[in-house]
């Protein structure tokens, strides 16, 4: 498993970053620890969670669960000195979390402290901002965002604020290192201007939607990335499992994603059809497996710092980090460029 370093923190990752956001609804503490296990077995050192997890579906009843397990396997194994673990604070929404507020310096405090208790330990490795006070584009959010309505002044006090806050809690030995997670390119800016400015941590990660059907990272993110050397965690890279072609014709596998969420977050609609069936076409033409197709492609990408894979079964995860060891021939490139050209965003 090849590894990759976190922005300007030294912190090497695994290429392959486990996700973790069924664990407490779609799989139980058993078979959490089970992913585990075998994902640190074959060099999968990168665990991603959040305090909103699970997230198949989300409720207070489960909320915080995700972490709980973790916690639970770091006791037993033994092993948190072999993992690079992240985290998130959520963001406004939800009443049964902090009141729904924004994130703010004292919800900061909170969450992280509340994180650490779950997780049965005394450092997180990445600790991210879940999603921006004054909204995101992504969560299929592209079709209505709306930048106008925006304070400016207002805004950078609160990401002075969040920089403020996060570089007390790396002093205090509680977090290493800070990441974003549904950021904008000009979001991302200001967190490393200010940064910079206050002698405050660094962004080092974005956390961002990614996959051959939602590539907007492919544009101004990825200058930003390169120039400020800001890596992408890619989440969805198979599309919430669209790209596996489960779902192709109507299908409705039992136990599936979209037998919760109905339309997998907005992505499960009649314009990802057409593409998906493409890109299935191709993998098949090449002997490729669509999902190690899909996760490949994303390791290619020159701003990946790692790609995170969530699976249901074992036999999913073991086919989503073997596909690290895929090497795409130029003409599986030049066919992904060219379906990408006719449908660039059908989710």
């Amino acid at each position: 498993m090849k590894q990759r370093l976190l922005g300007r923190t030294g912190i090497s990752v695994s290429e392959i970053c486990l996700g973790t956001m069924t664990w407490g609804t779609q799989n139980t503490e058993a078979e959490a620890h089970a992913q585990m296990d075998y994902a640190l077995e074959k060099g999968v050192n990168f665990f991603d969670t959040a305090e909103l997890y699970p997230t198949t579906p989300v409720s207070a009843e489960t909320q915080g669960r995700t972490e709980d397990y973790i916690g639970t396997w770091f006791e037993r194994t033994g092993k948190r000195d072999q993992v690079v673990l992240a985290t998130k604070v959520a963001g406004a929404g939800r009443d049964y979390i902090r009141g729904g507020r924004d994130i703010d310096a004292s919800a900061i405090r909170e969450a992280v402290d509340t994180s650490l208790k779950r997780l049965k330990t005394d450092y997180i490795d990445l600790y991210q901002i879940h999603w921006p006070n004054r909204g995101t584009y992504h969560f299929r959010g592209a079709w209505s965002f709306n930048a106008f309505g925006q304070e400016k002044e207002r805004t950078l006090a609160e990401i002075t604020e969040k920089l403020d806050t996060l570089g007390e809690l790396v002093k205090a030995g509680k977090i290493r290192a800070i990441g974003l997670s549904n950021e904008s390119a000009w979001g991302t800016q200001k967190y490393i201007d200010i940064a910079e400015a206050r002698g405050l941590p660094r962004v080092a990660t974005i956390q961002n939607e990614y996959s051959l059907l939602y590539r907007t990272f492919d544009l101004d993110m990825a200058e930003v990335a390169h120039h400020e050397d800001v890596g992408l965690l890619a989440y969805s890279p198979l599309a919430a499992g669209i790209l596996t072609g489960k779902y192709q014709n109507g299908a409705r596998p039992a136990g599936s994603r979209a037998t919760i969420n109905a339309d997998l977050g907005g992505r499960l609609q009649p314009l990802q059809e057409a593409p998906v069936k493409a890109y299935l076409e191709l993998a098949a033409q090449h002997g490729l497996d669509p999902a190690k197709l899909a996760i490949a492609f994303c390791l290619t990408r020159p701003f990946m710092a790692s790609v995170i894979i969530g699976a249901t079964t074992m036999e999913q995860l073991k086919v989503d980090i073997a596909a690290a060891d895929v090497v795409l021939p130029e003409e599986v490139l030049k066919g992904i460029a060219a379906i990408h050209r006719q449908y660039p965003m059908p989710i």
